[in-house]
């Protein structure tokens, strides 16, 4: 533990992005999944502008940006065999691009059910399956699936889904997230408070439900972790957090590893505050599920998650200005990019010598935007418990 400590300790910024004339609120980032010795690495990142913007990762330098227009963007997900890069829109489709392209123009259209607003969404680890989730509307939140591969032979640009699940979620579908190495398992997460885990091989809904786990509250963020990808953590939008464990479905262990209703009543964070909850990252050389969080001045906190509770780890100081909305670990390389509501992008390594820059003054809004993106107070949810 104390050679991962270490390593988070020595996290160094290598990089800030550029300026852009549109400064945004940053809420999603990915990054490419395919190494090729004579292209850069890329990184897309979701705006509160409703577009997606694509950057060199060494340079951190905008090189496109993809629009929804008039619809906005909800996440943003690179496959895992090619530099196409999707998000989930407002008006009822999930788009692709070709990360690489300039054209503003999908290269491919995944089309829902008219009455359909798409809020989350993933792709499975072998790009075969599209799972995109819906707000409610009437008495319907769907979990809408596609078939993703793309046939050559085939010039359609646009596709219908397969199917739908309709039964297991009966409010906003706020996450999607396939398991990193099975792509028939997904699990879902909703307002309704339940993180509903399926085998899609499965023919129907009601007997491809493995497992409903319920967090009590409106989930905000989920993922896999563990060895072999077994366990499930989740955090939601009041800072609760949860994890489950799945090897123990078919035991007398309790499935639940660690429950917290509020993470800040509870962590002690060395010379600071905790103010929200920003993501995991599950480290798999370590077997060690970490919780990133932070404060409104900017400040990142690393928490080492243990089924006793949360350990504060160490703290990123002297990067970002404001809130901070969005990471990505790269295990690859130990690096970590970051971005905030002070519109910065940054890149942090271990060790790196850090260059000198001037921290950004935190940005104001236009109000029509600041409605739209998610807002940390303690009161902002209040907390919904299935009925």
């Amino acid at each position: 533990m104390e050679k991962i400590e270490e390593q988070f300790a020595n996290l160094n910024i290598v990089k800030r992005s550029s300026g852009t004339e549109e400064p945004t609120y940053l809420l999603g980032i990915d990054t490419s999944k395919t190494v090729q010795a004579e292209k850069e690495s890329l990184v897309a990142v979701l705006c509160s502008n409703g577009s997606i913007r694509i950057y060199d990762k060494e340079r951190l330098n905008v090189l496109r940006e993809f629009s929804g227009y008039p619809g906005f963007l909800n996440g943003v997900k690179f496959a895992h065999s090619c530099d196409y890069v999707y998000s989930s829109c407002t008006d009822g489709t999930i788009k692709c691009w070709d990360a690489r392209l300039a054209s503003e123009k999908p290269v491919q259209l995944f089309k829902g059910y008219p009455s359909n607003i798409f809020i989350s969404f993933d792709v499975s680890c072998n790009d075969h399956v599209i799972c995109a989730g819906t707000e409610k509307v009437e008495d319907d939140a769907l979990l809408v699936f596609w078939d993703a591969r793309i046939n050559s032979q085939d010039l359609s640009t646009t596709k219908d889904p397969l199917g739908t699940y309709s039964e297991t979620h009966s409010d906003d579908i706020t996450q999607v997230c396939f398991h990193p190495s099975n792509p028939n398992m997904v699990v879902s997460g909703s307002t309704d408070g339940l993180v509903n885990v399926f085998d899609i091989s499965v023919d129907n809904e009601e007997d491809a439900l493995i497992t409903t786990c319920n967090s009590t509250s409106s989930v905000s963020c989920i993922g896999w972790s563990g060895k072999d990808y077994k366990q499930i953590y989740c955090m939601t939008h009041d800072e609760g957090f949860c994890w489950w464990d799945l090897n123990h479905l078919d035991t007398d262990e309790p499935i639940t590893r660690l429950n917290i209703q509020d993470v800040r009543e509870v962590i002690n964070v060395k010379e600071g505050i905790l103010d929200y909850l920003i993501g995991g990252l599950y480290h798999e050389k370590m077997d060690k599920l970490f919780i990133v969080g932070g404060a409104n001045t900017g400040i990142i906190h690393l928490m080492n998650c243990t089924t006793s509770g949360l350990i504060h780890m160490t703290s990123l100081q002297g990067g970002h200005a404001a809130t901070v909305r969005s990471l990505c670990w790269n295990m690859q390389d130990d690096s970590l990019l970051t971005g905030g509501e002070d519109a910065q992008l940054l890149l942090w390594k271990p060790g790196a010598i850090e260059k000198t820059f001037t921290k950004k003054d935190s940005m104001k809004i236009a109000s029509s935007v600041y409605q739209r993106v998610r807002i940390h107070s303690s009161d902002s949810y209040k907390r919904r418990k299935k009925q």
